[in-house]
């Protein structure tokens, strides 16, 4: 024990700036920007507004995307350094012998894999970008007067980056979400009852993204989900149906809830480049935005970009071998093994991937193909109408998106951007696939582009809303096999109705549909159970509340909590025999909102009458007792204000900065997602960005995060937007060189060295 509160002691010391941090203004993170020595060629000005958003206004294409590779250095530049730990594997270099096991399956996935064949491939205008932008990060990196305060905590010091580590960054963010459904099915594979919890998974489409896991594997899970682009929604409406006449083009990303925000808000123009819009920290590329012709948003597909092989039977000579070396924080280094297969890396090599003893499973994965997402995304930016942007997909691979775009003439449109295999069923009773077997690799020996696949322009509607739903046919067409695991249709379903009840929508009418708390399937599957608890005498402070309830998660709501604590009370009574021992796991497959409304009353209704009428009873009873002891659902959902460090043992506390009450549930528009509760408990996914543009005007585009622009630790636009968020505000984000001027009176300039 003394020798590890001496290494704790050796670990913390160096870290007190960032327990305690000084405060930063504005203008002294403006000051602190490393403008001297910047290899630009012409004069370049980054305009700020006060919330550390930068326009940038350069003469040459070249010259911006250095500007903006500087800009990402300097507000998240401790967030990338961390991004590409996780990414090329690197955790157990400042979380010591911990993260070593974590670290072996992120080197076993690879993200770098492909990386090297991207490159070779870029045309020559993607290569002259990144090596800018590249030139842009790692000036901010290496001249920074100070590194960021986190460096000194995690033993970190100042390192450049290289286009690869990028790409690798960029791959983790293309993360495939099916893989956290495989963690949570592996392993109950060969136990009585699968092959039925497998084909129910596959009908109620349900992703498992909360399942239980130990803590080494939640900590992947919470770096696969919560980096990954997991979740959305995303609204276009033609101008036919807006006031202004114009397009419109509302998205709200969905991803893990901690600070630094995973996007960045800028502006930016060159001769090539006018737009505005969503950066991912430490790439050049605009996720969400617009240009002064097309808006766009995206929303993951959840298409499985991957298959699992049994190579258990494949010939040694199958296999390669190769050992890595992970660097352990004040620790000797460790020695791993990495085992590839013509299938992918043999993924249950990593012990803490759950899997059966014996299984001997490796992982393909689109993501490990050299794909080229950067010059997709370079394209769509500059594109001036909807057949320019759904070609510029042509390369894109991962996450496979549902991308949506509205145009200045009043057109809207959808289509699939990914590269998939050509899949002609989903597997019947297993999702592991033999790879001796032809028909299981065939789908694998032609992969679908963005090209193949069904899109839809101008639908009759005049308005189109994706949320990470099922795949639908557009156009006509429907879709080919694209995956397992999708959202439930709730929040979809939810926007369509809001989207046709407004014949005229305004900017202001989808920035409320995106903080929209009502869950219709839930006001519908209270009602069920209300109905089935009639004359349950335990259940009367249950169904007083439900009475009438249209599904609202508002902050004030008591319905919501007689819900939820009843769902939690309810589901482990309803676990199949199979899997009774999980009857205290809150996060089983079968807890999950898919499930829910797809088998609960389903079996409830085929249990015995007088068993179905014990188990309401027995839910009611304590349901109702726990129902008693708590408030509102906002004093019992909350949405907590904390940096990523807070995951570190023992000083994490000191970076949870507070928590307020919120609204919304699993599947409402305004997502705050939670697993089956009974208690004060804390979204840790869901809405954490939303923008909206109006295409008749240039500059009509709003944007706010939770949190804020800056990554730095006490800097005052560390969480500045964190009212706004909750209030509903946002910031202006204009094109017009005019607007922008009025409203970024801050500059910075840079010029060419003498």
């Amino acid at each position: 024990m003394p020798r590890l509160i001496l290494l704790l002691l050796a670990m913390l010391l160096p870290g007190c700036e960032a327990l305690s941090p000084r405060p930063a203004s504005i203008d002294q993170r403006l000051a602190a920007l490393p403008t001297a020595g910047a290899a630009v060629e012409r004069p370049v000005t980054i305009r700020w507004n006060d919330h550390l958003v930068p326009w940038v206004e350069a003469e040459t294409d070249r010259d911006l995307f250095f500007a903006l590779g500087l800009v990402h250095g300097h507000l998240r530049g401790a967030q990338v350094a961390l991004m590409r730990l996780a990414a090329r594997g690197r955790l157990s270099e400042v979380a010591g012998p911990f993260a070593t096991e974590i670290d072996h399956a992120l080197r076993i996935l690879d993200f770098g894999r492909a990386a090297p064949a991207i490159r070779a491939a870029w045309p020559e205008e993607t290569r002259a970008l990144m090596a800018a932008f590249v030139a842009g990060l790692n000036h901010a990196t290496m001249n920074a007067r100070r590194p960021p305060p986190e460096f000194a905590l995690l033993g970190l010091s100042p390192e450049p980056f290289t286009e690869d580590d990028l790409l690798a960054i960029g791959r983790l963010a293309g993360t495939d979400v099916n893989w956290l459904g495989y963690f949570a099915l592996l392993p109950a594979r060969g136990t009585p009852g699968f092959a039925r919890l497998w084909e129910r998974t596959v009908q109620a489409g349900s992703s498992a993204t909360e399942a239980a896991l130990d803590r080494r594997l939640a900590l992947v899970r919470e770096i696969l989900a919560g980096t990954s682009r997991a979740g959305s929604n995303t609204m276009a409406v033609a101008g036919r149906r807006s006031a202004s006449g114009g397009a419109l083009i509302a998205s709200d990303p969905h991803l893990g809830l901690n600070l630094p925000n995973l996007w960045l808000a800028a502006g930016m123009r060159s001769p090539s480049f006018h737009a505005a819009g969503l950066m991912v920290p430490g790439l050049p590329i605009l996720g969400v935005g617009r240009n002064p012709e097309i808006g766009w948003g995206g929303t993951n597909m959840r298409a499985a970009s991957s298959d699992l092989f049994d190579v258990s039977a494949l010939p040694p000579e199958a296999f390669r071998s190769e050992t890595v070396r992970i660097r352990q924080r004040l620790w000797f280094t460790a020695t791993r093994d990495v085992r590839t297969t013509p299938h992918g890396p043999v993924l249950t090599d990593a012990s803490v991937i759950p899997r059966r003893p014996g299984d001997v499973l490796a992982l393909r994965w689109v993501g490990h193909e050299p794909t080229d997402e950067i010059t997709a995304l370079l394209a769509a930016a500059r594109a001036r109408d909807g057949a320019q942007f759904r070609a510029a997909f042509g390369t894109f691979g991962v996450s496979a998106q549902n991308m949506l775009w509205a145009h200045r003439d009043g057109s809207i449109g959808q289509f699939h951007a990914t590269t998939i295999p050509d899949r002609r069923a989903i597997p019947r009773e297993d999702p592991v696939l033999d790879a001796r077997d032809p028909a299981a690799t065939a789908p694998w020996q032609r992969l679908l582009r963005t090209p193949d696949l069904p899109f839809v322009v101008n639908p009759r509607e005049g308005y189109l809303a994706s949320a990470n739903n099922r795949p639908e046919a557009l156009g006509g067409r429907a879709p080919p096999v694209l995956g397992f695991f999708f959202s439930d249709s709730d929040r979809v379903e939810r926007l369509r109705e809001m989207l046709a009840a407004t014949p005229r929508a305004t900017p202001a009418d989808l920035a409320a549909m995106q903080a929209d708390t009502r869950s219709p399937r839930a006001a519908r599957l209270a009602a069920a159970l209300a109905q089935r608890m009639d004359g349950i005498a335990e259940a009367s402070p249950l169904l007083a509340a439900l009475r009438g309830w249209d599904g609202d998660y508002t902050e004030d709501s008591r319905a919501a909590v007689a819900f939820e604590v009843l769902l939690a009370r309810l589901v482990p009574l309803l676990q199949p025999e199979e899997r009774q021992g999980e009857t205290g796991n809150r996060r089983a497959p079968e807890s999950q909102w898919n499930f829910l409304t797809s088998f609960l009353l389903r079996d409830l209704d085929a249990l015995p009458p007088e068993r179905r009428a014990a188990v309401l009873r027995q839910a009611a009873g304590v349901a109702a007792t726990d129902f008693a002891a708590l408030g509102t659902w906002g004093e019992m959902h909350r949405l907590r204000v904390s940096h990523w460090l807070v995951n570190l043992p023992v000083v994490g506390g000191a970076f949870a900065y507070g928590d307020f009450p919120v609204g919304g549930s699993r599947e409402t528009p305004m997502k705050t997602s939670h697993g089956l509760v009974t208690g004060r408990h804390v979204a840790a996914f869901g809405s954490m960005a939303r923008h909206v543009s109006d295409m008749a005007d240039p500059d009509a585009n709003w944007f706010v995060l939770w949190g804020g622009q800056d990554g730095w630790l006490g800097s005052a636009a560390f969480a500045d937007q964190v009212p706004m968020w909750r209030e509903r505000r946002s910031i202006r984000i204009p094109l017009r060189p005019e607007t922008v001027a009025r409203d970024f009176p801050r500059a910075t300039r840079l010029e060419p060295r003498r």
